[in-house]
C-alpha cells in the first residue's frame, strides 16, 4: 500500500526483454536502500524489486502490466516517480493507493497559472463513477485531487513543490500517464453493482 506521496525520482537506464515480460533497471537516490523482493511504485505501477546494489535496481513486468499500464511505451532516459510502502506506523499524508493502475488517460490540456499549473485528462467514461469534484486520484503514482470533472475528463493542480519533485514535469500534451482510481470509491461502486444484480 502506498500513500501518492512521491519519495524521489529515478531515471531508467536500460530495458530487457525475457519472454514476454519486460526488465527495467532503474537508477535512484533509494535503490541501494531497496531489498529483494521489495513492492515499490514506479509510475504509480507496483513492481518487484529483483535486484539491487550500486544505486541500480531492477523490476521485472509481466504481460497483464504491460498491457494496463504505460510501461510497455517507456524508453531508457524516462524519469520515473518511486515511493516505498507506507510502513504500519506511518503518515498518511496523500490517500491509499495500491499500486495497481485501473487505466490510462491522455492529457489533453495544460495550462499555467500563476505560479501554478492546471492539467486536464481525458480517460475511459466507464470509469465516470470513480471520479469526483475535490476526490482522490492518482496519476503516475501522485496522490492529487480532482476538479472540473466531465464525463471522461478531469483536471489537477499542481503547486509548485510538486512539479518540481515529480515526474509531472515531463508530461505534454497527448501523453499518456497511469491512473488508480481512490479504492474507496472502486469498493462502494462495487458494493452497490452487487447490490443491484442482487435485488
Amino acid at each position: 500500500m502506498f500513500t501518492g506521496i512521491i519519495e524521489c525520482m529515478g531515471t531508467l537506464l536500460s530495458i530487457e526483454q525475457d519472454v514476454e515480460n519486460l526488465i527495467f533497471e532503474i537508477e535512484s537516490p533509494i535503490s541501494d536502500a531497496l531489498k529483494i523482493d521489495q513492492s515499490l511504485a514506479h509510475d504509480g505501477i507496483c513492481l518487484t524489486v529483483i535486484q539491487q546494489g550500486s544505486g541500480k535496481h531492477r523490476v521485472c513486468a509481466i504481460r497483464e502490466t504491460i498491457e494496463k499500464t504505460t510501461c510497455g511505451n517507456w524508453q531508457a532516459g524516462k524519469i520515473l516517480n518511486l515511493e516505498r510502502c507506507l510502513p504500519v506506523n506511518g503518515r498518511l499524508d496523500g490517500h491509499l493507493v495500491q499500486g495497481h493502475v485501473d487505466c490510462r488517460a491522455v492529457c489533453q490540456q495544460i495550462t499555467e497559472a500563476e505560479g501554478s499549473w492546471v492539467f486536464q485528462f481525458n480517460f475511459p467514461s466507464e470509469f465516470a463513477a470513480l471520479v469526483i469534484e475535490k476526490g482522490s486520484i492518482s496519476v503516475n503514482g501522485t496522490s492529487l485531487t480532482c476538479h472540473d470533472i466531465g464525463l471522461d475528463t478531469f483536471s489537477v493542480s499542481i503547486i509548485p513543490y510538486t512539479y518540481t519533485h515529480t515526474s509531472i514535469q515531463d508530461i505534454r500534451v497527448g501523453d499518456t500517464v497511469n491512473i488508480e482510481f481512490d479504492i474507496l470509491g472502486k469498493y462502494l461502486n462495487r458494493w452497490q453493482e452487487v447490490k443491484q444484480l442482487t435485488s
